[in-house]
C-alpha cells in the first residue's frame, strides 16, 4: 500500500481552498512517513524505544546483544513457567481432596473453593501484566510474584504437615468422612489454609502472563529467523507447561499415595524454590525492554480525548491533522510508533489536533496516534482470546466429569492399576507427543496445503485446535451414552463408585487425547498470536488476555454446572439432574452433547471474528 501523510504542525500548509479539498479527500491513514520504519525481519536497526535495555534500564550495546538472549536465556525462563504449571495443576488434583479428607469440608464446598481459586489466579493475571508494562517490567514483576508464589506453597506445605493447622483426625476413618461425622476444621484454621492458598493464587497472577512474553523478547526481531525462533519458542514453551502438569499428575500424586500431603505440597514448594533458583542464576544473560508506563493511564485518556471531541468533525477546517511526534521518536517508551488504521473512527477523535490545543498539549485532551492506535488494538484483540473461554470451560469440564467417569471404568494396564486421579495425565501426554513432532509432521504437510510458511497462520492453528475440541466433547457424548447403558443393563445403576471389571478406562483416551491436541492448536496459536499482534509497551496485559479467559472458562463451568443442575433436577425422583452425584442416574451424556452445540456456536462466532481481524504488520520477508 502507498504511503499517505498526515503532516505535523509545524509542516501542515493550511491556506488555499483548493489545498484544503484535496487535503479533506485524504482517508485519515499514513502519518509521518518515517514512522513507517518498523522493525523488520531482513536487517536495519531497531527503532527508538524498542530496543533492548539491561537490567538497569540502559540502552544495550550491539556487543551486549550478541552476548544476551537466545536460547540459553529463554531455557533459564522455561524452568519457572514448569514449576508454576506443576504447582497449579498438583493443587488443582489434590487439594479439594485435602480439604474434603483432612480438613472435613464438604465436598461440593472444598470443589468451589478450589475452582474459585483457580478461576481467580487466571483473571488476576490482568494485574501483574499491568505492572509489568507500566511500571516493573517483566523480569522484576516475574523475580517477585514468584517469590510470593514460593511463599504461598510454603505455607500450604506447613498447613499439611502441623498438626496446629489441621482438625482432630481421631475416629475419623473413611465411612466417617463420607458421612461427615468428623470433626471440621475450625473457622481459623480454613482462614489459615484460604489465606496462603490465595497468596499462591496472588503469584501466579504475576508469573503467568509474563513469563512467555519475557522468553519471547530474548529473540532478535532483526534477524532473518525471528519468526521461525518465535514459532518455535511458543510450543518449547507450552512444552514445558505440558512436562509440569504431566510431572503433577504422576509423581506428585505418587508421592501423596504414599508419604503423605505435607510431602506432595512439599515437593511443589521445592521445584518452585528449584526455579527461582535458575531463573536468578540466568540474569546475566536476559534481554529487557522498557515498561511503557501505565497503560490503563493512556487508555482513560484516549477515552477521555475522544468524548471531549465527540462532537469535532474530521472535514472542519479547523482541524489541523493527527496529532503525533515527529520523528521516528515515539511518545510512549518501550514502543515504537504504530501505524494508522481506519477501524474504531471514533478513538481517532482523541488524536485530532485542533487550534486551541495549542503547541505544548494536555494529554487527557489530545493523544498521539500510536496511543489511540494501543486502544484499537486491544479492542480488536478481544473477540479472538474470548473465543477461547468455550475451550476452557470445556477443559475445566473433563477434569470433573472424566474422572466421575474413570471411577465406574476399569483402570488396569494388565497388572498396573492406574490412579483415577492420574487420568488427567493423558491429556498431557498427548499435548507432549503432538508437541514433539509438531514440526517434523504437521507443519510439512500443512505447508503443501497452504503455502503458509509455518504450515498454518496463528488464527488458523486456534480455529484447527476448536474444531478439534468439538470432535472430543461431540465423542465424549457418545462414548458416556453407551457407559450408561452398559451399567443399567448389567445392574450398576446404583454402584457409581465400583468400578465395571469389563469396560476399560481406557475409551476415554480418545476424549483425553483429543482435547489434548485441541489445546496444542488453540492455546499456543493463541499466545504466539497475542505476542505478535499487542502494542509493543502491553505485551504482558496481551498476554494476560490469555490467562483471563481461561479464568473465565472456570468460572462459567462453575455457572453452567449451577444453571444446568437447577434446570434438569426432577424432584420426583430425589432431585437428580443430568450432573446428578451418581452418573448412572444422571446425564453426562446429555450434558456433553449441549456442550458441542455451544461448542460448535462459539466457532462460528470465531469464524467471524477472524474473518474480520487483519494482522497488525507483516514482517519483511514473511
Amino acid at each position: 500500500m502507498g504511503s499517505r501523510e498526515i503532516r505535523s504542525p509545524e509542516d501542515q500548509v493550511i491556506g488555499t481552498p483548493t489545498s484544503m479539498q484535496n487535503f479533506k479527500r485524504k482517508k485519515l491513514g499514513t502519518y509521518f512517513i518515517e514512522s513507517d520504519d518498523r522493525r523488520g525481519a531482513l536487517g536495519g536497526g531497531y527503532t527508538v524505544g524498542s530496543t533492548p535495555v539491561n537490567l538497569h534500564r540502559k540502552p544495550m550495546s550491539e556487543a551486549d546483544i550478541s552476548k544476551t538472549g537466545g536460547w540459553v536465556a529463554a531455557f533459564f525462563i522455561f524452568g519457572n513457567e514448569m514449576a508454576e504449571r506443576m504447582a497449579y495443576f498438583g493443587l488443582s488434583v489434590n487439594m479439594v481432596a485435602f480439604m474434603f479428607y483432612v480438613m472435613h469440608r464438604p465436598f461440593s464446598s472444598s470443589a468451589n473453593a478450589v475452582n474459585n481459586f483457580l478461576g481467580i489466579s487466571q483473571v488476576s493475571s490482568v494485574l501483574g501484566g499491568f505492572l509489568a508494562d507500566a511500571y516493573l517490567g517483566r523480569y522484576w514483576t516475574i523475580a517477585i510474584f514468584t517469590t510470593i508464589y514460593l511463599l504461598g506453597l510454603t505455607g500450604i506445605t506447613l498447613c499439611a504437615t502441623m498438626k496446629l493447622f489441621l482438625p482432630s483426625q481421631e475416629q475419623c476413618d473413611q465411612i466417617a468422612i463420607l458421612l461427615g461425622n468428623c470433626e471440621p476444621a475450625k473457622p481459623w484454621q480454613m482462614l489459615f489454609l484460604n489465606t496462603v492458598l490465595y497468596i499462591t493464587g496472588f503469584g501466579a497472577a504475576g508469573i503467568r502472563p509474563c513469563v512467555s512474553s519475557f522468553g519471547a523478547d530474548q529473540f532478535d526481531e532483526r534477524s532473518r529467523d525471528y519468526k521461525a525462533h518465535l514459532d518455535k519458542f511458543f510450543n518449547v514453551f507450552y512444552l514445558s507447561v505440558t512436562f509440569g502438569a504431566i510431572i503433577a499428575f504422576t509423581a506428585v500424586v505418587y508421592i501423596q499415595m504414599h508419604y503423605g500431603w505435607g510431602s506432595a505440597f512439599g515437593s511443589l514448594a521445592l521445584g518452585m524454590g528449584i526455579s527461582n533458583a535458575l531463573f536468578f542464576i540466568g540474569t546475566p544473560t536476559y534481554r529487557h525492554r522498557l515498561p511503557g508506563g501505565s497503560p490503563l493511564t493512556r487508555i482513560a485518556q484516549v477515552l477521555v480525548a475522544a468524548f471531549r471531541k465527540r462532537n469535532a468533525s474530521f472535514s472542519s477546517s479547523e482541524m489541523v491533522g493527527l496529532y503525533e511526534l515527529p520523528g521516528k521518536r515515539s511518545a510512549i517508551k518501550g514502543s515504537a510508533k504504530i501505524e494508522h488504521t481506519d477501524d474504531f473512527r471514533c478513538l481517532d477523535k482523541a488524536a485530532l489536533k485542533l487550534p486551541e490545543d495549542g503547541p505544548d498539549p494536555n494529554p487527557w485532551k489530545l493523544c498521539t496516534v500510536t496511543q489511540v492506535e494501543e486502544v484499537k488494538i486491544l479492542l480488536k484483540l478481544l473477540p479472538i482470546p474470548a473465543s477461547t473461554i468455550m475451550l476452557s470451560l470445556i477443559l475445566t469440564e473433563f477434569l470433573t466429569l472424566s474422572v466421575q467417569q474413570a471411577y465406574t471404568l476399569n483402570t488396569h494396564i494388565g497388572r498396573l492399576k492406574v490412579p483415577v486421579t492420574c487420568m488427567p495425565v493423558f491429556p498431557a501426554l498427548s499435548i507432549f507427543f503432538v508437541l514433539s513432532l509438531y514440526y517434523y509432521i504437521f507443519v510439512p504437510i500443512s505447508r503443501r496445503i497452504t503455502g503458509h510458511p509455518h504450515g498454518a497462520s496463528q488464527l488458523q492453528r486456534v480455529g484447527i485446535g476448536m474444531v478439534i475440541s468439538i470432535l472430543s466433547v461431540a465423542w465424549a457424548g457418545v462414548f458416556e451414552r453407551f457407559r450408561r447403558n452398559y451399567a443399567i443393563k448389567h445392574g450398576y445403576e446404583s454402584s457409581f463408585l465400583s468400578p465395571m471389571p469389563d469396560l476399560s478406562a481406557f475409551w476415554l483416551l480418545i476424549q483425553y487425547c483429543l482435547i489434548g491436541i485441541a489445546e496444542v492448536f488453540c492455546i499456543v496459536g493463541l499466545l504466539e498470536f497475542l505476542y505478535e499482534e499487542a502494542p509493543d509497551a502491553m505485551r504482558s496485559i496481551g498476554s494476560a488476555y490469555a490467562a483471563v479467559a481461561g479464568g473465565l472458562g472456570c468460572f462459567a463451568a462453575t455457572i453452567l454446572n449451577n444453571i444446568v443442575k437447577a434446570a434438569t433436577a426432577d424432584n420426583e425422583s430425589k432431585g437428580h439432574s443430568w450432573l446428578s452425584q451418581n452418573i448412572n442416574t444422571g446425564r453426562f451424556d446429555y450434558f456433553y452433547w449441549l456442550l458441542t452445540g455451544l461448542s460448535i456456536i462459539n466457532f462460528c462466532g470465531f469464524l467471524y471474528a477472524a474473518h474480520r481481524y487483519k494482522y497488525r504488520a507483516v514482517h519483511a520477508g514473511q
